[in-house]
């Protein structure tokens, strides 16, 4: 398989989740000081990890929980967020432009940030309270579902939270990876089929918007250098519907969480209108040893991730185009 190292990928997942005693540690001293709001900042696939993990805490908490985009902070700022507040980000390199400027911005407020930076000493890793640095790609939603989910056990909303982790850590790293096997010879052949659209519109809702919306853009647009468009299957059905017709490439994820009917409806709807449409189901991709209950928490989004990984290494062989080349992202200052 392409771009595809099963034990490191393995070993990956295993070190995300054993982050948990340093993460638990985290949470529970800042959850002893008491807190107002929960803040998710980010930009670009930050923003799009930080509206996954704030959906996720919607749909099974009543703690107050936000996404902030770094760029729209310091530009309008936030007057709920207060020195009460808990800032959570993600950074690899530790000097996104934008979210250094906002952080500084909140630093002047004095809320409590939380990061997740890969690279020590960086400018974001010294800026935070505390720091959690653990550089493995695609771990990223492990480690902010991970701060949500003890969230919720210390609110007590998450009662089976050892059970769950049990699950995760028995099962999950090799679970993705196997599912990650399954999806290749889909990969290839939506690979074969998508290279060179014109425009791609990606669907998605719940959990699913957040891969969507990063998907879309810094996948395709960013790495591929393809055009796309990522759009909420609600929103879908009130405009782009229309722009839809027999030929228009169209990708819809499905997820397993409670906005899963979302998607259903679109794609109830697609066979009707387009005949150039592919539904991805993260249920066609079972884990054994993880419970079904469990499977909407984190896993949905993660097989999403597992099947999209395909279809980028076929991409990036098909079309010759390394996906660690860009036109002008981080090439010049802008």
């Amino acid at each position: 398989m392409l771009k595809f190292n099963e034990t490191k990928q393995i070993e990956d997942i295993k070190g995300a989740l054993a982050l948990r005693p340093q993460v638990e540690k985290i949470v529970d001293e800042v959850w002893g000081k008491g807190f107002d709001s929960i803040y998710y900042l980010g930009i670009g696939g930050t923003y799009a990890s930080a509206m996954q993990a704030v959906t996720y805490i919607n749909g099974k908490s009543n703690l107050p929980a936000y996404v902030q985009h770094a760029a729209e902070y310091y530009t309008t700022g936030n007057r709920r967020l207060t020195k009460d507040s808990i800032v959570i980000l993600s950074s690899v390199t530790g000097t996104t432009q934008e979210v250094v400027k906002a952080v500084e911005e909140i630093k002047t407020v004095g809320a409590t940030l939380i990061g997740f930076i890969d690279a020590k000493g960086s400018i974001l890793a010294e800026k935070c309270d505390y720091v959690v640095t653990y550089p493995a790609p695609g771990t990223e939603q492990i480690k902010f579902f991970m701060i949500a989910d003890r969230l919720m056990k210390n609110n007590s909303e998450f009662d089976d939270y050892e059970e769950y982790y049990q699950e995760l850590e028995e099962y999950l790293p090799v679970g993705l990876v196997e599912a990650e096997k399954k999806a290749d010879d889909f990969g290839l052949k939506f690979a074969q089929a998508h290279r060179h659209d014109d425009m791609h519109y990606f669907i998605g809702a719940g959990n699913q918007w957040g891969a969507v919306y990063s998907y879309a853009m810094c996948y395709w647009e960013e790495q591929s250098w393809l055009r796309s468009k990522s759009i909420h299957a609600a929103e879908f059905l009130h405009g782009t519907l229309e722009i839809v017709e027999e030929t228009t490439a169209v990708t819809l994820f499905i997820g397993e969480d409670e906005q899963r009917p979302l998607s259903e409806r679109v794609a109830n709807l697609l066979p009707r209108i387009c005949a150039n449409y592919t539904i991805i189901d993260s249920k066609d991709y079972p884990v054994a040893g993880i419970s079904d209950k469990y499977r909407g928490r984190v896993l949905s989004f993660l097989l999403m991730h597992c099947v999209t990984q395909r279809i980028d290494a076929h991409v990036e062989q098909l079309n010759c185009h390394p996906l660690d080349i860009r036109r002008y992202y981080r090439q010049f200052d802008y």
